[in-house]
């Protein structure tokens, strides 16, 4: 199919500028998750940080979706950035007084997760606007490129700033990113309303209510809901633990969480490519069923027994490399079978459902590293087997916790993927 750019243009200036974006604030929340495990030495307290950005994101976006549905997409996605912001702003200012406290980063962190919970339905339905419907499996995968190039830079730039002048070094980028994106999108991106307005006299109730009831009339997308939210509480574990195998087992030292966070990166673009390249598969459900078995079989159980970087890293591209497939074909099914007029509403309602299990999976994470599998590790013997299959130190503790998290994900996807058997989709690309 050959790509007409002038139909995308619109788009297109959306998702790099909006992506850029999107690298200073990950490149923020990243020196601030080293700032703190190195100050504190907690996987838990860490955990924390996410578990703040996502719980009001969880909780208020059964309702976001309904006011994206009504107000105006572009100025949404504006006030929502401005806030963000001013959190960005605000961090900023503490650090060069030298008066960050832990309890800080939590409020703020809320708070931008409160401006996400809004900004993230709009987003997704001013893409759908955006985007002419033969072109949604290429522009996922740029999604997925932008993503995956964001995950390669993000610890490099992070770590090599943050080891030479700190967390605020960090953040003046962010706010740079931040003004590039919020220029382009006032000045330069017309984003069009939908016409279906029959919803704007709606309570909130009612029109959370009907996402709610748009999902129990199509069971495929709601049971591929619940098999993402499944999946992320064993992603969000497994990203609250990984700092704390890795940086405990070089004495703090951030470059090796970096080449292993970069290596998914790299597979992430990897796959982000291939995905925009190939053609659509014969049965996207299937395609979503086997990324996820190939991802949570592999990565978790190198990171658990591996004893080497160049293991560790090897794991990551195992891991990572799959999900863009993933998203890729998740994407297709969920904007061709949710009307656009619907789609702020129901997507808030799966940002309720899907997501409601990450703060759940990074509490666990932390809890579980710090309270139950550390400690078990420190009091084996030097003859136990538990030392031959994850090592010594504090990092041993969260390596057995990798060994765990694989077996529940490939657990998660076999269930699922016999689940998943007696659904159709019948849509198109």
């Amino acid at each position: 199919m050959k790509i007409k750019y002038k139909q995308l243009k619109p788009y297109l200036l959306l998702w790099s500028t909006q992506s850029f974006s999107a690298l200073g604030s990950s490149m923020t929340s990243y020196a601030l998750v080293l700032w703190l495990y190195l100050q504190t030495g907690s996987a838990l307290k860490t955990a924390l940080l996410s578990v703040c950005s996502y719980a009001p994101y969880v909780i208020m976006s059964i309702f976001a979706g309904a006011l994206s549905d009504k107000w105006n997409k572009k100025y949404t996605m504006l006030a929502c950035d401005l806030m963000a912001a001013v959190t960005t702003v605000i961090i900023f200012i503490l650090i060069r007084t030298d008066s960050l406290c832990e309890w800080h980063l939590y409020f703020l962190n809320a708070l931008n997760g409160l401006m996400n919970t809004v900004q993230q339905p709009a987003s997704e339905v001013a893409a759908t606007l955006l985007i002419p419907k033969e072109y949604y499996q290429k522009t996922s995968g740029l999604r997925s490129f932008s993503q995956s190039l964001n995950t390669i830079l993000v610890p490099v730039l992070a770590t090599v700033l943050f080891s030479f002048e700190g967390v605020w070094i960090v953040i003046v980028f962010d706010l740079v990113t931040f003004i590039v994106a919020f220029l382009s999108l006032s000045l330069f991106i017309h984003i069009p309303e939908n016409r279906h307005t029959n919803y704007m006299d709606e309570t909130l109730l009612a029109s959370a209510g009907k996402g709610i009831a748009w999902l129990k009339q199509n069971p495929l997308v709601f049971t591929l809901i619940m098999f993402l939210a499944c999946i992320n509480f064993v992603a969000s574990a497994y990203d609250a633990v990984l700092p704390a195998m890795l940086l405990p087992k070089y004495n703090g030292d951030s470059m090796v969480l970096g080449m292993v966070n970069t290596c998914a990166g790299i597979a992430t673009l990897m796959g982000s490519i291939l995905v925009t390249v190939l053609p659509a598969p014969g049965n996207r459900i299937k395609a979503i069923c086997i990324a996820l078995m190939i991802s949570m079989s592999t990565e978790n159980f190198l990171l658990a027994f591996g004893k080497t970087p160049a293991i560790w890293c090897i794991g990551a591209v195992s891991g990572w490399l799959p999900v863009p497939f993933m998203n890729a074909n998740m994407d297709v099914v969920f904007r061709s079978t949710i009307p656009p007029e619907m789609q702020g509403r129901v997507y808030s309602c799966r940002n309720t459902f899907q997501f409601f299990t990450i703060p759940a999976g990074f509490l666990a994470g932390g809890f579980f590293a710090d309270k139950v599998f550390v400690p078990l590790m420190e009091r084996q013997t030097a003859d136990s087997l538990l030392l031959l299959f994850f090592g010594t130190g504090k990092g041993a503790g969260a390596a057995m916790f990798f060994s765990v998290l694989g077996v529940a994900g490939t657990i998660v996807c076999i269930v699922f993927s016999l689940v998943l058997r007696k659904y159709q989709w019948n849509g198109t690309d």
